[in-house]
This record gives C-alpha cells, sequence and structure tokens, in this order.
C-alpha cells in the first residue's frame, strides 16, 4: 500500500513538472537561425527564391502571431570556405510549438501559390543550388545574473 502511494506521488510529481515545463515552453520565445550556403555564383538566384517564395509564408505566420519576428543577413566580408555561409535567416517564434509545427505555413501556400507544381519545382531549385543548409536552436545567456 504504501509503495503504491509512493509510485503515485512519484508519478504525480513527474506529471505535474512536465505540465510545468509545458507551460514555460508556451511562455517563452523561441528562435532559430537558418544558415544557407549557395554554390559559388547562385547566391543571388537563391535569395531572390526566397524571397518570392518561401518570404510570403513567413509573413502569413508573422501576420498570424505565430512568429515574431524575421531577419535576414549576409556576411559583409568573405570567409574560408569551410565556414561560409551567404544568408542567415533568424526566426523569433512565439513558442517552441510554433516552432515546429509541421502546418505552420500550409494554411497560406494554396492562397499564395495556386500553380502548386510551380511552387515545388521552384522550391527544388532553390534547394539545388544550395551546398550546405544547417539551423541552429538558439537561446539567450544572461550576462549580469
Amino acid at each position: 500500500m504504501i509503495r503504491r502511494y509512493i509510485l503515485s506521488a512519484l508519478l504525480l510529481t513527474a506529471l505535474t513538472g512536465q505540465v510545468s515545463a509545458q507551460q514555460n515552453n508556451n511562455d517563452q520565445t523561441f528562435t532559430i537561425e537558418g544558415y544557407y550556403k549557395a554554390k559559388w555564383g547562385y547566391a543571388d538566384e537563391f535569395i531572390e527564391l526566397f524571397k518570392k517564395n518561401h518570404y510570403p509564408l513567413l509573413k502569413k505566420a508573422l501576420e498570424k502571431g505565430d512568429i515574431l519576428s524575421i531577419k535576414a543577413e549576409k556576411p559583409r566580408l568573405h570567409a574560408t570556405e569551410e565556414s561560409r555561409w551567404d544568408y542567415r535567416v533568424t526566426l523569433v517564434f512565439k513558442n517552441i510549438q510554433a516552432a515546429f509545427d509541421p502546418n505552420l505555413t500550409t494554411p497560406y501556400k494554396k492562397a499564395l501559390y495556386p500553380d502548386a507544381d510551380k511552387l515545388k519545382k521552384e522550391e527544388q531549385r532553390r534547394f539545388e543550388i544550395l551546398d550546405g543548409h544547417w539551423d541552429v536552436q538558439v537561446q539567450t545567456v544572461e550576462l549580469d545574473k
């Protein structure tokens, strides 16, 4: 009997901790930096396709409030080939759930791009001209505490 009580208490404590963590995640923003490395000579084509096909979808999620900010940057100077990237896109999501929602932009695709085949072909091209793409989840580090 005591053993069941202890197991029940431990289970309840674990579940309460998970709910609390989920609530905290719902209240905290979540930032992802996407890095894109285009094949030499194709960086301009990549960003034009990004602005044409992907950025409008992200803007719709921004308007809805699932994304809080979108920022794109490129390096001012060159780097070594191993560390080179052409564009960094930083997305700040309202929470972790929005960041990993597989349908974040799905509802807007049909309205923005009635020609789904053309969109698919252009998005395929956008990724064909990449040498690399990686996403980095970042978090703020408090330095004054």
